[in-house]
């Protein structure tokens, strides 16, 4: 059975740090593009950012650009989310979701792209 189970959440400061990770059971992670999304109550599942397959090209929401980072690790069947200078609005909970793909191709940042979802995870930035 296909699975995705994130880690790594939790409360921290303002300017903190924290890695989110991704594990997947069930499928062989490097044939497929991941990607991170977050979503507040009342509000539209953000891409945050995206890894594609292969070459691993990465992705990234404007807002996140130079303080979050996405990597991949074959080998451990596992994706990672390296955030830093962690903003209160960063607060969400954080999904990483798996489509599978062809090599060569861009990843895409876009919900509907996606159709393996993890349970998702909170992530809370507060004083």
């Amino acid at each position: 059975q296909l699975q995705l189970v994130e880690s790594g959440g939790g409360l921290v400061q303002p300017g903190g740090s924290l890695r989110l990770s991704c594990a997947a059971s069930g499928f062989t992670l490097n044939y497929y593009d991941i990607a991170w999304f977050r979503q507040v109550p009342g509000k539209e599942r953000e891409g945050v950012s995206c890894i594609s397959r292969g070459i691993g090209s990465t992705g990234y929401a404007d807002s996140v650009k130079g303080r979050f980072t996405i990597s991949r690790d074959d080998a451990q069947n596992t994706v990672y989310l390296q955030m830093v200078s962690l903003k209160p609005e960063d607060t969400a909970v954080y999904y990483c979701a798996a489509e599978p793909s062809t090599p060569f191709r861009p990843c895409r940042r876009s919900r509907v792209a996606y159709r393996y979802w993890g349970q998702g995870i909170q992530v809370a930035i507060s004083s």
